[in-house]
């Protein structure tokens, strides 16, 4: 297999990269190593297999057109290239559009002007949903929960774009999908719900999951915006490589679709309950409370059966399993992270 991966230095880019390295497949990366930890993944991947890397800036269509054409014959694209934190789009909303919207159809232009037309799986994100706040919550002691949803979110929900980062990857999303019913491209949408796992160098507004790991074994305070209850489904990064590969191998099946992705329901975790996990593996945090942030939903945990009923494709991995392997990732490579850490600030 050869695959061209936009994004491919980032946190899914490098697993996904991993997986067909490991399978005896090449890898064409491009990313513009701006992302804390890019840099570093990159350098991992090197030695691994058949791997070329260019770095490229999506925002410059020129660039992402020559890429494509030079590498036509691939298998699939994988476009997780993206700005990816709702705090910076608000500081620099133009910034944030360029690269999610204006970037995404540049690549989409990019492989229809070149007459092409492999698996094209794009990363999404359930920002798109908006802040939901017109669904029904009931307050536990730990948590948040949907009464009125014990599946979780399906994909039927109304889109309403909140922040210009659900703007950008809303109007990404949208081109994604159109783009299979217009041109007939075999575009599938992947909206995501909160990935972790090895890899992750996670910051404050995006990566929750480790970054509350990362920045307290480093020694830095921790902020919670709101009260700590919110809820989300978590999903190990090698069960959305697997669904990715689903994807990819049964695209005739779903070109065109859009699935929301996450642990489900059976793999929630609020922000205390993490605390609390925390607290029993003796890793201690410095922690602040603040203001919640815009937008911020304050439970969103997908409904997979969609992905189930078509893939045949499910969670594997449980949440305090892929906890464990997390930890014992950012623990056996805390100067790695540290060093990324320092860079990027």
């Amino acid at each position: 297999m050869k695959a061209l991966i936009f994004g491919g230095a980032g946190f899914i880019g490098a697993n996904m990269a991993l997986k067909i390295l490991e399978e005896g497949g090449e890898v064409i990366i491009s990313d513009d190593l701006s992302r804390v930890g890019s840099r570093l993944n990159l350098e991992w991947l090197r030695g691994k297999g058949k791997m070329r890397f260019f770095q490229t800036d999506i925002r410059h269509y020129p660039g992402v057109r020559e890429i494509v054409h030079v590498h036509k014959d691939v298998d699939a694209i994988f476009h997780f290239a993206a700005q990816v934190a709702v705090t910076l789009s608000v500081d620099n909303p133009r910034n944030d559009f360029e690269i999610n919207a204006l970037g995404t159809f540049n690549v989409l232009e990019a492989v229809r002007e070149e007459n092409i037309n492999p698996p094209f799986i794009f990363s999404s994100t359930n920002k798109v949903y908006g802040g939901m706040e017109r669904l029904k919550i009931e307050e536990k002691e730990k948590r948040y929960i949907l009464p009125d949803y014990p599946e979780g979110i399906s994909e039927d929900l109304p889109l309403d774009f909140h922040s210009p980062y659900g703007c950008s990857k809303g109007c990404a999303d949208q081109y994604v999908r159109d783009y299979a019913r217009i041109y007939g491209m075999n575009t599938v949408v992947l909206r995501q719900s909160c990935i972790y796992g090895p890899r992750q160098f996670g910051i404050e507004d995006q990566g929750w999951v480790a970054h509350f790991f990362i920045s307290t074994l480093l020694g830095k305070p921790l902020f919670i915006y709101g009260t700590g209850k919110q809820v989300r489904d978590l999903l190990y990064i090698d069960d959305l490589i697997d669904l990715c590969w689903k994807c990819k191998d049964n695209i005739e099946k779903v070109k065109g679709e859009i699935f929301n992705v996450g642990g489900g329901k059976d793999n929630t975790l609020s922000l205390l309950e993490l605390l609390d996990i925390m607290e029993q593996k003796n890793i201690k945090p410095d922690i602040s409370f603040a203001e919640p942030r815009p937008g911020d939903q304050a439970v969103f945990i997908c409904d997979i059966r969609k992905a189930q009923a078509k893939l045949g494709w499910e969670p594997k991995v449980k949440v305090a399993e892929g906890i464990d392997r997390l930890v014992d990732w950012i623990q056996r490579n805390l100067d790695t992270v540290r060093l990324a850490f320092s860079a990027y600030t």
